[in-house]
């Protein structure tokens, strides 16, 4: 094996300057655990097209394998929930569904998490293990739970931990269930998105204890949510900043299949929009679309004539809004027993009025019965999602 010291304290210093490394214990571990073996068997490299280029740890020159290990980006590490890069002999297409987080994200979240010595941490969302490796390195590998839902990349994590020294406590199994038999917990951290926190974290939390997670369902427009758990039973905090990964296995959205046109065909009314829908491409106002239409997903798609057509569709409650643009204005036609649009424009035209505020402005309260969001001063951007 190449040695990789070099570069990982390399790693460690672009960190330091990007400002999410700045604790001494941190620093020592991302200098001591080398990423590359956390990478195994290979990794997709993305290419024109929407292909992938298979690398392999084996074959690969080792100086060239060693910079795509400590290169700056997230490394997919599966696609389609089975496919990895010594299966693949040539460029490849698929949807990433497992990866190795980019380290920025990684250790900018296990920074934000304010573990103590002794603190006894459940991870939700294994991957490759690299984050379990630098939490095992801080706090001890009895100290760290972690679970993967995918059998097949829980036992790639579970090999690497053991292969960098590691015999922690690596678990298959549904991590929205968290993990009760090690329970309770001084922190949780979640290197998946979720649709909201499980209260099931929140019950196998200590009270005083935080949890560390990404919401949202949309690939963007997500927010890392920090809250600390009270003693009854609640939990309290805000979103501390932007944040992506891929959805948890069992709340992963499955695309509008069929004709768009026909879905949408018999709309309940039409009418100019008061602001214009591009503005879901933005990250807050599509976190706060989130927050108004939970459930609901954005779809863009193109006719034969080129034109671009944008979706909001609710499968759930059979609700759909579609947008259409003559080159000056939008149109919005909605259909269905919820007017998407309607709540959405609302929140985003109150956005607005209150100053158009970072996503850093939102708070969160959770209890057993619901979720509710909002922001200070602004009696129009509050939220109430009762579970079901």
């Amino acid at each position: 094996m190449t040695e990789t010291a070099p570069e990982r304290r390399a790693l460690a210093d672009r960190l330091e300057k990007a400002g999410v490394l700045s604790i001494p214990q941190w620093r020592a571990a991302v200098e001591a655990v080398p990423r590359e073996l956390f990478l195994n068997p290979g990794v997709f490299l993305p290419v024109d097209g929407g292909r992938w280029q298979p690398v392999t740890a084996v074959g690969a020159n080792p100086a060239e394998w060693a910079k795509i290990a400590y290169s700056d980006q997230s490394l997919t590490t599966q696609l389609d929930g089975h496919l990895t890069a010594d299966q693949a002999a040539d460029l490849v297409t698929g949807v990433p569904t497992s990866s190795s987080t980019t380290p920025v994200t990684v250790v900018g979240m296990i920074e934000s998490l304010d573990v103590e010595d002794g603190h006894q941490v459940l991870e939700i969302g294994t991957g490759t293990g690299y984050s379990s490796a630098l939490m095992c390195h801080r706090l001890g590998e009895d100290n760290v739970t972690t679970v993967e839902v995918d059998p097949d990349v829980a036992a790639r994590a579970d090999a690497a931990l053991e292969a960098a020294g590691f015999s922690t406590w690596t678990v298959t199994g549904d991590g929205l269930l968290g993990h009760p038999r090690r329970a309770p917990y001084d922190r949780v951290i979640a290197t998946c998105a979720v649709r909201r926190i499980p209260h099931t974290w929140i019950r196998q939390t200590k009270p005083g204890g935080i949890i560390l997670a990404t919401l949202g369902s949309w690939p963007y427009g997500t927010g890392l949510a920090k809250v600390t758990v009270g003693e009854d039973g609640t939990a309290e905090g805000r979103i501390i900043g932007r944040s992506s990964f891929m959805q948890a296995r069992a709340q992963a959205v499955v695309p509008p299949a069929g004709d768009l046109s026909a879905r949408t065909a018999f709309p309940d009314s039409e009418r100019a929009v008061k602001v214009a829908p591009v503005m879901l491409a933005e990250w807050m106002p599509a976190f706060l679309a989130q927050l108004a239409a939970p459930g609901a997903h954005l779809v863009r798609a193109s006719t034969r004539e080129g034109p671009e057509l944008l979706y909001l569709f609710h499968p759930e409650r059979e609700s759909f809004a579609q947008f259409t643009s003559d080159g000056e204005g939008w149109t919005v036609r909605q259909g269905g027993p919820v007017a998407l649009w309607d709540d959405i424009e609302q929140a985003l035209t109150a956005w607005q009025d209150t100053g158009s505020p970072d996503i850093t402005a939102v708070q969160l309260q959770i209890d057993s019965k619901a979720h509710t969001y909002w922001i200070e001063d602004s009696p129009s951007l509050r939220w109430h999602h009762r579970l079901a």
